[in-house]
C-alpha cells in the first residue's frame, strides 16, 4: 500500500502540482510563505506600512470623489475589508462583477456592508445567457478552470471602474495567511484564454461580459498606473473572528465554506474540481490556516476526510441553467481532461515579461502572487 508524502507543516500532499519537498520534509509552498510572511509583516511593522500605503491612497485621491476601488463579493474577506478601509479613513467605492449565479446571502451581505458604510456601489452585469454560454464552453472544453471566466470578470471590473472614476488604487480582500496561494494546476485564467476557449466551443458573442486582454492589462497599469494593494497582507487577519464581527456588526451571514457565496462557485468547488479532477480546493485555505497557526494541522487532515459541503439540488440548478440534459452533463463530467495547455493563452508570453512584471510587482502595480504562479514556468 502507498502512502502519500504529506508536508510536515502543512497538509499538502505530493499531488499538489509543481510540489517538491526539502530535506526538513517542508513542502516549497511553505517555503514560498515564509518568504512572503517576511515582505509583509504584521504587528506594529505591519500596521506602519499599511498606514503609509493608506496616507498615499488619500494623497493620490484628494481630489476625487473616491480614493480607492474596494472589490466585494459579499463573502468574509471582501466584506470586512470594505469595512478596514473606511475606518482608516479611505473614501471607497465598491466594485461588484455580477455574473448573475450569486446567492441570496451574498447578494443581501453586499447591500447590509455598502448601506451601513454608505459606500457607493459600482456594477457590471453580464448577460445571463451570455455568462451562461461561457460556462457550457468551458465545460465542453474539458478544463478544470471553468471559474476563471468570473476571476478574470472581477478583476477587469475593478480596473473598469478605476479607470472611469479616475481611481488610482484598487483594494482586493486577499491574504495569504488564510488563502495561501492556489497551485498553477488548481486554476489559470487569463483573458487570451477565455476568447479561445468561447471562440472554439461557445454560441454566443461575448458583448457584455468585460474580458481583460493583454493590451488592457497593460493599459491600466503601465499608462493609467493603476495600483493593486492587499492591505490583509499586513493585518492579523483572524478569520473566525471577522465572521462573529460582521454578523454582529452588519447583519452579515455566513454560506458554509470559503468561495461557496456564489451558486456556480460552490457547484465548482463542492462537486465539479473534487468529482472530475480530484482537486479539492479547501486544501488551500486549510493548509494556509494550519501555516498561520489558526487552524490544528491534525484538525487541518480530519476536515479533508470529509466531503465537501455540497447545497441541496446545486447539480440540478446548474444543469438546469446551462442547459444539459442528464445524459449530456455525465458526458461533460466523463471528456477527455484537458487543461490551459491545450488552448492558447497569455502564459508564455507572460514568462517572456518576467522581467518586466517583476518590476510591475516592485511598484505594487500586480500582486506577487501573480508574478510567482505565471511568470514562471512550472510543471502541472
Amino acid at each position: 500500500m502507498n502512502i502519500k508524502k504529506i508536508c510536515n507543516r502543512c497538509i499538502y500532499d505530493e499531488n499538489v502540482a509543481d510540489i517538491s519537498f526539502d530535506s526538513e520534509g517542508i513542502c516549497n509552498y511553505c517555503r514560498r510563505m515564509e518568504q512572503m510572511e517576511e515582505e509583509y509583516p504584521v504587528g506594529d511593522e505591519g500596521d506602519r506600512i499599511l498606514k503609509n500605503i493608506v496616507q498615499q491612497i488619500k494623497i493620490s485621491g484628494k481630489n476625487s470623489k473616491y480614493d480607492c476601488v474596494v472589490g466585494v463579493s459579499g463573502g468574509t474577506d471582501s466584506s470586512f475589508l470594505l469595512y478596514k478601509m473606511k475606518e482608516m479613513g479611505l473614501r471607497p467605492l465598491a466594485a461588484f462583477f455580477d455574473n448573475t449565479w450569486n446567492s441570496t446571502i451574498a447578494t443581501e451581505n453586499i447591500k447590509k456592508v455598502t448601506s451601513k458604510l454608505k459606500v457607493d456601489l459600482f456594477t457590471i452585469v453580464v448577460n445571463n445567457k451570455e455568462y451562461d454560454d461561457i460556462y457550457r464552453s468551458f465545460l465542453k472544453a474539458g478544463v478544470p478552470d471553468i471559474e476563471a471566466p468570473t476571476d478574470i470578470g472581477f478583476a477587469a471590473t475593478h480596473f473598469r471602474a478605476a479607470e472611469k472614476f479616475k481611481i488610482k488604487y484598487v483594494i482586493e480582500g486577499h491574504s495569504f495567511r488564510t488563502e495561501g496561494i492556489s497551485p498553477l494546476g488548481m486554476l489559470y485564467m487569463d483573458g487570451k484564454y477565455i476568447k479561445t476557449i468561447q471562440k472554439q466551443f461557445g454560441t454566443y458573442r461575448t458583448e457584455t461580459y468585460p474580458n481583460m486582454s493583454l493590451l488592457n492589462m497593460l493599459k491600466w497599469m503601465v499608462v493609467k498606473r493603476i495600483k493593486k494593494i492587499r492591505p490583509l497582507y499586513y493585518i492579523d487577519y483572524q478569520k473566525e473572528k471577522v465572521k462573529e464581527f460582521l454578523a454582529d456588526e452588519f447583519g452579515w451571514q455566513w454560506y458554509h465554506g470559503h468561495h461557496l457565496e456564489n451558486r456556480f462557485t460552490a457547484f465548482y468547488h463542492s462537486y465539479f474540481l473534487p468529482k472530475r479532477f480530484g482537486i479539492d480546493t479547501r486544501s488551500n485555505g486549510f493548509a494556509a490556516l494550519v501555516r498561520s497557526g489558526q487552524m490544528d494541522r491534525n484538525e487541518g487532515l480530519r476536515l479533508m476526510d470529509e466531503p465537501p459541503y455540497l447545497e441541496n439540488e446545486l447539480i440540478d440548478l446548474v444543469k438546469k441553467r446551462i442547459g444539459f440534459s442528464d445524459k449530456e452533463f455525465e458526458d461533460i463530467m466523463n471528456l477527455p481532461k484537458k487543461n490551459y495547455t491545450d488552448y492558447k493563452t497569455y502564459k508564455r508570453t507572460f514568462e517572456r515579461m518576467r522581467l518586466f512584471f517583476w518590476l510591475m510587482y516592485k511598484m505594487d502595480l500586480i500582486p506577487k502572487s501573480f508574478y510567482l504562479k505565471y511568470t514562471v514556468k512550472h510543471e502541472i
